[in-house]
């Protein structure tokens, strides 16, 4: 129903302002945004207040100052009245910051870059942030000791991000509840590479420097943000089915590195039968050397790994392209969702290439068998996949292996046809989105309302020590 207002001619133009105030958030009495989202694991990571949809990123990189200079242009959503936000930022130098335009008033405490707008910002309005930052980026200690955030090498560096590195060298939201499409640009010495997410989209070399534009269009999480940057040989090409792949590979592991991702179209078209349609506009891998990381990680679109990878590694990390890339966690709890899906897709690559079944390695790990190592075999059962004890332990085996098995008991209930019917429309359903276990265990009830579940919620993904099993 509309009804129609006869404004007195005196009383017009004073309304039109009001509008006109509350349009650009004159009149509007915010509130501080949160600093953090209280994930139960790290507190302090992601901001209330708003919703990133776009982050817009112009670096530079001096590899032999160690020196990186940054504009960010954050655009997002007021999810409230805001009379400030916060933004994750871990070291480097703020020189300015600006919100819609106009000059606005900061201050850092730890990883909190508190922004003051001159005007609040209502709620529902989009608004950009503009930071202006430098300095020499940061590497990370995570809680399990493993390094992230910005990774010096001996020829560039390397930007790592899981769960928390990527706010070394960019400020943002970084919690993997705010997912954002991403403009990159990066600028480094001419005869250097440098790799990100998504499709190239320009290059240009002038000066001695040359300079990479990189655009992912789909949702991102902050902490699948990856930059290489190093003397790389890159291929790039594309599938029959159009998709564009994009692979680099540091030098040291010119060989070995070729000749293992000369397998990762045979990877991705199997696991498009598994799991359904790819979920992004393109794919590929970056190589380095061993110790640049020591670790593989499922960056968005262009996995890293630490040396050329064997089969089953590279199964794993473009398996989280569909798992944990495109549905994400809604906090660091649910990393279950990750791994699991991950180490299952190893069992059934094993099991369609000629390997153990997937029930031989649940029955194998169940009593012990699988590991050489007894500790390891233990170490299965410390904890349910579901509620990991602190932040050290998010990436610690029952996550992978145990969460692996709830899927495999999921699979002994409703059977084949219907397990894999499930897995494939789980990712398209929850596609580019954020999901947690809660979300998980109802979905499977509403897809299978004719079985009972609850023994292996009860069991199996939630309780302690190693379920009765048949």
């Amino acid at each position: 129903m509309s009804r129609s207002v006869r404004l007195v001619p005196a009383l017009a133009p004073l309304l039109t302002l009001a509008l006109a105030l509350t349009a650009c958030g004159g009149g509007v009495h915010g509130t501080p945004g949160s600093s953090g989202v209280r994930d139960p694991y790290f507190p302090k990571l992601g901001n209330g207040g708003y919703d990133v949809t776009h982050y817009d990123l112009t670096l530079a990189y001096d590899p032999d100052r160690h020196h990186l200079t940054g504009t960010a242009v954050i655009t997002a959503r007021a999810t409230q009245d805001l009379s400030a936000f916060d933004l994750d930022l871990e070291g480097l130098d703020v020189s300015d910051v600006m919100v819609e335009g106009r000059t606005a008033r900061w201050n850092r405490a730890g990883q909190e870059l508190t922004v003051r707008p001159a005007r609040d910002l209502a709620k529902g309005a989009t608004f950009s942030t503009t930071v202006r930052y430098s300095g020499t980026p940061e590497t990370i200690t995570d809680p399990d000791g493993s390094k992230e955030g910005w990774l010096r090498t001996e020829d560039g560096a390397l930007a790592l991000g899981e769960p928390a590195g990527s706010m070394a060298w960019f400020p943002g939201n970084h919690h993997p509840s705010d997912k954002a499409a991403y403009d990159l640009a990066i600028t480094v010495p001419k005869g250097l590479e440098a790799i990100s997410n998504g499709e190239l989209t320009h290059q240009s070399t002038g000066g001695g420097r040359t300079t990479y534009t990189w655009h992912t269009a789909e949702p991102m999480a902050s902490y699948l943000a990856v930059l290489a940057i190093g003397p790389y040989q890159v291929t790039s090409s594309t599938l029959k089915t159009g998709l564009h792949v994009y692979t680099a590979v540091d030098p040291d592991q010119a060989e070995a590195g070729r000749t293992a991702l000369a397998k990762l179209p045979e990877v991705l078209d199997w696991e498009q039968r598994k799991f359904g349609p790819y979920p992004f506009s393109s794919a590929g891998a970056i190589v380095n050397r061993p110790h640049d990381s020591g670790y593989a990680l499922e960056t968005q679109t262009r996995p890293v790994f630490p040396g050329a990878p064997d089969t089953l590694t590279m199964v794993h990390e473009l398996a989280h392209e569909w798992y944990g890339d495109s549905v994400t966690p809604k906090s660091w709890r649910d990393m279950w969702l990750n791994e699991g899906f991950a180490t299952y897709a190893e069992w059934l690559w094993e099991e369609d290439h000629g390997g153990d079944t997937a029930q031989q390695t649940f029955d194998a790990l169940y009593k012990g068998d699988y590991y050489d190592d007894p500790d390891q075999s233990k170490a299965v059962w410390a904890f349910p996949p579901a509620k990991p004890p602190n932040a050290e332990q998010i990436s610690a085996n029952p996550v992978y292996a145990r969460g692996a098995m709830v899927l495999h008991k999921i699979r002994q209930t409703i059977g084949d046809r219907a397990f894999f019917a499930f897995i494939q429309a789980w990712a398209a359903d929850h596609r580019h989105g954020n999901a947690d276990t809660a979300d998980f265990t109802a979905y499977v009830e509403k897809k299978e309302p004719g079985h009972d579940f609850s023994e292996i919620w009860r069991d199996w993904l939630y309780g302690d020590g190693r379920p009765a099993h048949e």
